[in-house]
């Protein structure tokens, strides 16, 4: 009798528009609201709707948590995988301005775009709980979250320097300046003073330090935030000022001990002190000194790497533990906001005070000598560390000096702090480098900041039962460009009686940044559609702390911060019962998209010239070959290369096109959307290349040939299971009624057998730590095994019972293990063996140890420690036998010729190791 199927083509559009179809009529992953099961909380980052939709590279995100959740579904949890928009904000905002919409019309229809993609995709969200945080509902909680942080002191307005875009023309967090450039729009960012809100994160900044150990995130993310936190230990101490008797400078610095070398001071171009104490002859070289320096960014200040420039104020400061006069600079690498403003220069022992002083002539003084003949004069580099302190008693203006001949090191600083302290000259603190949050933003498209303004009783707080407070609906939402927002030219938003006196009063009309909205989403997941709070505590007692978060790095002192900060707050509150967010954090790596682009400069290419598709004609060639990484700015340049728009791509002649691998997006216009993949193979097809293409956390290069191989694979399989299909009826009564069938099994029956549950093992292995790559991989080699025990089975015959029941075990299981990672086909399969209900809700197949157990191993021999033969031997063979097969290998004693053999050493189930002289 012939076994085999009728041929039936892989229709994967009909497979998945039915599929999808149904997951959608039937709510099939809907999370219970309780449940006896234990949870698992799957999340990837909060989205923008974008014009542009999803592309490929969401899916790098969006796949591998959707694989995770959905195996835990079959492992028995109780699975909430939501998705919602994080639609309030400057991104969207921007959108609308370049494309002439309102917001309020574009972003709907950009998330209900996004919804269809996710769709597409397969992914299994639960769109009961889909939220958006433009839509009051949502937005009256965040403000009142904001007023949750004003009335315990964490919110507060106050007049300073903030960075300002003056394309988007709105204030930026530091975190939204990257390079000098707003995160937004690549617009340098400018200083301007102007009245601004600021959550005080701050106040936090120890325990966001501390509670990073007690996290599961990727070191490289702890280490940006420890970086950004940047808690120092040191001293504050104080200097007069000559000729200013009732001024004084206070610096901080981490190195009081080589206070006896300061040579001068700095202070920041914003200091209040400058103008005050700066002479007259100097004045105007101060002033355009400052002028220039509120044109550059806090992060270009920043750079170790940049020319150190600053001017003479023409005033002196007095050293307290010597007496010495200083000159007072003004400098722009010194920053107002981080310590005092102003710094000790010590040029003996700090690079950047080295360079400084030699450029203008200052004095190097040593505190600290590693040898006699060690003198200020030879140094051709600071010496930032080691060696003994000099003795200065006598030049300390009559100031004793305790410290000759200590050694560099912390003790040394604890030493001189305390010292400090009893003379009244400083005190030991802890500084750090994080600023408060400026969330406040003079743009239209945010949520509105719950305050009202009174003559007669100041800041009021909106009272909680007359939240929310709209977003108005207008015609004319642009930026002003004045400091002002959009809001303030809208006079029946603006005049408000004051709640406490009933006066005539003003709102607010700055806007909350759109990372207020994101600092939070997580918690409202777990019960967003409640209206009498943000959520109930018994919801997030249950489903809280997310178990598995997901996203770019490049959030990481941005929104990952931010939540955290605000959990602490609801947790000190007494709302939840966590302290962190997010249990475990994974990263994606980046994907590149192989682009056209053009040389700027004909004397470099390092690229590969020439007509193409998406992979290229030009190959691989050019300098360091195409499959190397370039970086880019985010105008498209690279190096000598620039990306060539669609538009320039109708008129320069693809002979001219030069390519190279770069970040895949929408300003690039490298963009492969998962539509294009879905319509041409199928979104099982991407899911299973976006898997197996790389491991999860690297750089991967987008390749057509690869998805094209993904689509194949998933073509012999449909093939392969449709062949074994006919045998399943007859063998399924034997797989369930008799066990007896396994003992008579033949030894490539056992093998077949023994990969099958060791792919049932390997593959739910690394699902959990994210070794999607090498899960797709043990599916293939799985596959290829049963395809070639496929081959061996004689047309026309009927199996033997054992032959049957194995097949049919192999058939039903393959759709199971396929399940979280081509959702669609899998459904498809189960249905077609019988089953009524989604394979969503099927149990993970279970392991048998005993048939997963290899049945023979290989023995590595070695002699003296070098390999000279293996044995393949059975797996329970005793260490005696062990002893006597290495000894009786040709090859071992040949090695062993006119060698004693003084000792084996036998290590079970591995090697064996001859010692012979």
């Amino acid at each position: 009798m012939n076994q085999k199927s009728t041929e039936e083509r892989y229709d994967f559009r009909t497979i998945e528009k039915k599929w999808q179809k149904r997951w959608e009529e039937q709510q099939t992953f809907r999370a219970e609201e309780r449940s006896s099961k234990p949870k698992f909380y799957g999340l990837v980052f909060f989205p923008y709707p974008s014009g542009a939709g999803i592309s490929v590279g969401h899916c790098r995100n969006y796949i591998p948590m959707d694989v995770v959740c959905r195996y835990k579904a079959m492992k028995g949890y109780n699975v909430l995988q939501p998705m919602g928009w994080d639609a309030f904000g400057q991104p969207a905002e921007n959108e609308a301005i370049k494309r002439g919409r309102n917001p309020r019309e574009m972003v709907p229809e950009y998330a209900a775009n996004y919804k269809r993609q996710c769709k597409l995709v397969g992914l299994a969200y639960d769109w009961s709980r889909e939220i958006n945080s433009s839509l009051p509902e949502y937005y009256k909680w965040t403000q009142w979250f904001f007023l949750l942080l004003y009335h315990r002191g964490l919110a507060y307005r106050a007049t300073t320097p903030i960075n300002w875009c003056s394309s988007c023309k709105t204030g930026l967090a530091n975190e939204e300046v990257v390079g000098g450039l707003c995160w937004r729009c690549d617009t340098p960012v400018e200083k301007r003073p102007m009245p601004q809100w600021y959550f005080r994160i701050t106040k936090y900044a120890d325990r966001l330090l501390a509670d990073l150990d007690t996290i599961d995130w990727p070191e490289g993310i702890k280490a940006m935030q420890r970086d950004w936190i940047g808690r120092s230990e040191g001293a504050q101490v104080t200097f007069g000022v000559a000729g200013h008797e009732d001024e004084s400078l206070t610096v901080f610095t981490t190195r009081p001990d080589t206070l006896w070398g300061a040579t001068f001071m700095v202070l920041a171009p914003e200091h209040p002190l400058v103008l005050k104490i700066t002479t007259a002859d100097n004045l105007d070289k101060v002033k355009a000194y400052i002028e220039q320096s509120q044109r550059t960014s806090e992060i270009d200040r920043m750079n170790v790497n940049r020319a150190k420039t600053g001017v003479f104020t023409g005033a002196y400061a007095i050293n307290p533990v010597n007496g010495a006069k200083i000159p007072i600079f003004i400098a722009d690498y010194v920053l107002m906001g981080y310590g005092t403003g102003a710094i000790m220069a010590v040029p003996a022992h700090d690079q950047r005070d080295f360079e400084f002083a030699r450029k203008h002539n200052l004095p190097v003084v040593l505190v600290y000598r590693s040898s006699p003949d060690q003198t200020a004069e030879s140094m051709t580099e600071a010496v930032p560390d080691g060696g003994y302190m000099i003795d200065f008693t006598g030049q300390t203006g009559g100031i004793d000096f305790p410290f000759a001949g200590l050694p560099a090191g912390q003790e040394t600083v604890q030493k001189v702090i305390r010292w400090l302290e009893e003379k009244g000259f400083g005190k030991g603190v802890v500084n750090y480098r994080l600023r408060d949050w400026l969330i406040s933003r003079q743009r239209y498209w945010g949520a509105p900041i719950p305050i009202i303004h009174c003559p007669k009783c100041g800041e009021v707080p909106v009272p909680y039962e007359q939240l929310p407070v709209l977003l108005p609906e207008v015609e004319k939402y642009q930026p002003t460009g004045t400091g002002e927002s959009p809001l303030a030219g809208i006079p029946e938003f603006v005049h408000v009686d004051c709640p406490t006196c009933g006066g005539p009063a003003r709102r607010e009309t700055d806007t909350m940044g759109g990372f207020a909205c994101s600092s939070w989403y997580f918690l409202r997941f777990a019960d967003p559609h409640n209206d009498a709070e943000p959520f109930s505590k018994e919801a997030v007692d249950y489903w809280l702390p997310v178990d598995l978060y997901t996203g770019g790095a490049e959030h990481a002192v941005m929104h990952l911060l931010y939540a955290r900060f605000w959990t602490k707050v609801m947790y000190d509150a007494g709302l939840i019962n966590f302290q962190e967010p997010f249990s475990t954090l994974r990263n994606q790596g980046m994907l590149l998209a192989y682009t056209p682009g053009r040389e700027i400069k004909p004397e470099k290419s390092g690229a590969a010239k020439g007509a193409g598709g998406a992979n290229g004609a030009g190959g691989a060639g050019g300098a360091g070959g195409a499959d190397e990484e370039a970086p880019e700015d985010a105008a498209g340049l690279v190096e000598n290369w620039k990306v060539l728009k669609p538009e320039e791509r109708e008129t320069i002649p693809q002979s001219e096109w030069v390519y190279r691998w770069i970040k895949m997006s929408k300003s690039m216009g490298n963009v492969v959307t998962p539509d294009e993949i879905a319509e041409k193979y199928g979104a099982d097809t991407l899911r299973v290349y976006t898997l197996f293409v790389a491991p999860f956390e690297e750089t991967v290069q987008w390749r057509d040939e690869g998805v094209e191989g993904a689509n194949r694979y998933l073509n012999r399989l449909w093939r392969l299971w449709n062949d074994l299909y006919p045998y399943y009826e007859s063998g399924r009564r034997l797989l369930k009624e008799d066990d007896g069938w396994k003992a008579t099994l033949t030894a490539a029956q056992r093998q077949l057998r023994r990969k099958l549950h060791q792919t049932i093992r390997k593959v739910g292995e690394d699902i959990e730590n994210f070794r999607f790559n090498t899960a797709v991989a043990a599916l293939m080699e799985y596959t290829n095994e049963l395809s070639a025990f496929r081959n061996t089975l004689a047309n026309g015959s009927q199996p033997a019972p054992e032959t049957l029941a194995l097949l049919a075990e192999c058939v039903e299981t393959l759709p199971l293990l396929l399940s979280p990672i081509a959702p669609h086909l899998a459904e498809e399969l189960w249905e077609r063996l019988g089953h009524s209900s989604s394979i969503y809700y099927e149990p993970w197949p279970a392991v048998d140890e005993a048939a997963a157990a290899e049945e023979a191993i290989t023995i590595v021999v070695q002699v003296n420690g070098k390999v000279r033969s293996r044995l393949t031997v059975p797996v329970d063979t005793p260490d005696s036998a062990l002893e006597q097969l290495a000894l009786g290998d040709k090859t071992v004693a040949a090695a062993l010729a006119g060698k004693k053999v003084r000792r084996v050493i036998v290590v079970p189930g591995k090697l064996v190791n001859i010692v012979a002289g």
